[in-house]
């Protein structure tokens, strides 16, 4: 195996969920999903240098809130990785962070992916792809896609990934909410808002898929879905001004980003976007603003 002497650094990005079908809860306490994933230009840096032993770092917005011990996902990556090829995990783990904290955009999914890419060719084990993501699929059920990017229709937890084509870029605004909404507990409001009704099989929407694969913006916009986003609003109200906010300034579509609480819209062109951004920043419904694009390539060495 080569081992890089010098630190690595990867670049890994967040996600939008442009649809989010969930089915009803299974025996293990998770829920199947039809989960349309698209990666978008707001970025992690995981970055890995030799150490005695295992350390967590933490800097950027929010980073208070990120855990900097071995509950970590990426610590727990460089742990999952290593156990495999018979290594101690002494590295270093600095995730200098501008995906939004606990916000539905897998912030923490990306730091898992980028820490195991970055110690692959750290430790030079040679893991193949095939590797990597059965590792990814152990640590959570969006870490898989943070590794590979672009679009991908997610079944199973979200973890069994099939690619779709993108046939152009979309531009989408993203309003970060105060405080973060725990995974869990949007899945058990979801699960009580529908009581005893009968849950159909998750499945991803044609057109949405068409929608991606002709870069259709306005097609995307009539077929975005997220079967959490009632739970969402259920636990948070607030969230439903941000939305009414974004969607009066002129977006094609606004929704809850996978369990929230940051909220996505998207815009028919870039001017569009930044209007819609400008409307959101001086509406007071939200704590910041930022403004990307779609699709973005995954866990990346830089």
């Amino acid at each position: 195996m080569t081992r890089s002497p010098a630190p690595v650094t990867v670049r890994v990005p967040a996600k939008v969920n442009v649809q989010l079908a969930v089915g009803g809860p299974r025996p293990d306490g998770f829920h199947d999903l039809a989960n349309v994933f698209l990666a978008v230009g707001l970025y992690d840096e995981v970055t890995v240098t030799p150490a005695d032993e295992l350390l967590i770092t933490v800097a950027g917005p929010d980073a208070g809130q990120v855990p900097a011990d071995a509950s970590n996902l990426a610590a727990r990556a460089a742990i999952a990785l290593a156990a495999r090829h018979g290594l101690e995990p002494r590295v270093h783990i600095h995730i200098a962070k501008d995906i939004p904290v606990a916000g539905g955009m897998a912030g923490g999914s990306a730091d898992a992916a980028g820490a195991l890419v970055a110690c692959d060719a750290l430790w030079g084990t040679g893991a193949s792809r095939e590797e990597l993501l059965a590792i990814c699929a152990e640590l959570g059920s969006d870490v898989p896609f943070s590794l590979v990017g672009g679009a991908a229709l997610g079944r199973g937890r979200g973890e069994l990934l099939e690619p779709l084509e993108t046939g152009g870029a979309f531009h989408w605004v993203f309003a970060v909410a105060d405080g973060g909404l725990s995974t869990p507990e949007v899945y058990r409001e979801c699960d009580r808002l529908r009581g005893d009704a009968a849950v159909p099989e998750p499945e991803a929407s044609a057109a949405l898929v068409e929608a991606l694969r002709a870069g259709d913006a306005v097609a995307l916009a009539g077929a975005l879905a997220n079967d959490l986003q009632p739970a969402a609003l259920s636990l948070r109200p607030s969230l439903a001004a941000t939305l009414a906010a974004g969607t009066e300034a002129g977006a094609l579509a606004a929704l809850v980003s996978g369990s929230g609480p940051t909220t996505a819209f998207l815009a028919k062109d870039a001017e569009s976007a930044h209007a819609v951004a400008g409307a959101l920043a001086a509406s007071g419904t939200c704590r910041a603003v930022r403004v990307t694009t779609g699709p973005a390539r995954g866990a990346t060495v830089v």
